[in-house]
């Protein structure tokens, strides 16, 4: 029988220099410049997209709160009429039912604004946008139910 023998060499392991690191991380911080406001960017897309999600449902809401009681609530009644049925602010709904477990914020911690009558509609729900305030563009931008 033979026996095998095995060689073992040792190696000088090697660090690396202040330069290659450097390098390195100058690299990393070019790339993270390059990545990061498309990011942020994807982000206020996101917020804009939700908005919306948010004031479809709310249309939809409205419209069966219309469906069973001929009316939109008005404008004193507001978005509150979807959760707990209205007793002043105007003519009290006849057939109301709760439409909705709770009102949303919007993405930028808002609430979301009804207008009866609207603007662009018979009603309009909407979102100032991130900065709270009427008109906008880019992320200031408001979202509403005539989009």
């Amino acid at each position: 029988m033979k026996r095998l023998r095995f060689a073992f060499k040792t190696t000088l392991t090697r660090g690396f220099t202040l330069i290659e690191l450097m390098v390195v991380l100058v690299i990393i911080g070019v790339l993270a410049a390059l990545i990061v406001p498309n990011v942020l960017d994807r982000a206020d897309d996101a917020r804009a997209t939700a908005a919306k999600t948010d004031v479809n449902n709310l249309m939809q809401a409205l419209k069966l709160y219309r469906l069973d009681n001929q009316r939109y609530p008005t404008a004193e009644q507001g978005l509150k009429a979807l959760v707990a049925k209205p007793t002043g602010g105007g003519p009290i709904p006849p057939n109301w039912k709760p439409y909705l477990e709770r009102l949303p914020n919007d993405p930028w911690g808002q609430a979301y604004q009804y207008l009866n009558p609207g603007i662009k509609g018979e009603i309009d729900v909407m979102s100032f946008g991130a900065d709270a305030q009427a008109g906008g563009e880019g992320k200031n931008a408001d979202v509403g139910s005539w989009q």
